[in-house]
C-alpha cells in the first residue's frame, strides 16, 4: 500500500491513483512488487530536522529515502521538503510537477537499489528517473 500525507505543508495536487499506479509500474521494471510506502510531504523546517534527528546532517533537502525493502518487495518511508521541490524546480527550468514527479520516484528507485553518492551513480540515477518520467506520461494518456 502507498500512502501519502502531509505535515505543516498543503498536499500536493498530485493524482493519486495515477501515481500509485505509476510507482508499481517502475518498481516492476526492476522485478519489484510494492509493499508499504509511505510518503511525507513536508516544508523545509520540517525536513532539515529529519535530517538532523535520523542522518546528522544539518543541511535542506529535497528527499530522505527510509529504506525497509524485504527481497523484491519495496517497503520504506520517503519525506520530500515541497520547499525545495519548488526551489529545484525554478533552478533547474522545470515545472513544479515535473520537478515533484522526479522526486516521487527519485525515492521509489533508490528502494530498487538505484544510487546516486558513487562515481558515475548520479548519472544513472537520472537516466532511470527520465526512463520513469516517460513512463509517466504513457500512464497520463491512457
Amino acid at each position: 500500500m502507498i500512502t501519502y500525507n502531509s505535515e505543516n505543508i498543503k498536499m500536493p495536487g498530485i493524482k493519486r491513483r495515477e501515481v500509485t499506479k505509476w510507482i508499481r509500474a517502475v518498481a516492476a521494471t526492476y522485478g519489484r512488487k510494492v509493499g508499504e510506502v509511505g510518503y511525507l510531504f513536508c516544508d523545509d523546517e520540517k525536513i532539515l530536522e529529519v535530517n538532523n534527528e535520523y542522518l546528522g546532517h544539518n543541511y535542506y533537502t529535497d528527499i530522505i529515502t527510509f529504506d525497509y525493502d524485504e527481497d523484491d518487495i519495496i517497503n520504506g518511508d520517503l519525506v520530500i521538503s515541497l520547499d525545495t521541490v519548488r526551489t529545484n524546480a525554478e533552478q533547474f527550468g522545470k515545472t513544479y510537477e515535473e520537478e515533484l514527479h522526479r522526486v516521487i520516484i527519485h525515492g521509489i528507485l533508490h528502494l530498487c537499489g538505484i544510487n546516486d553518492k558513487g562515481p558515475g551513480e548520479r548519472e544513472i540515477m537520472e537516466a532511470e528517473e527520465n526512463k520513469a518520467l516517460a513512463l509517466l506520461a504513457d500512464y497520463a494518456t491512457m
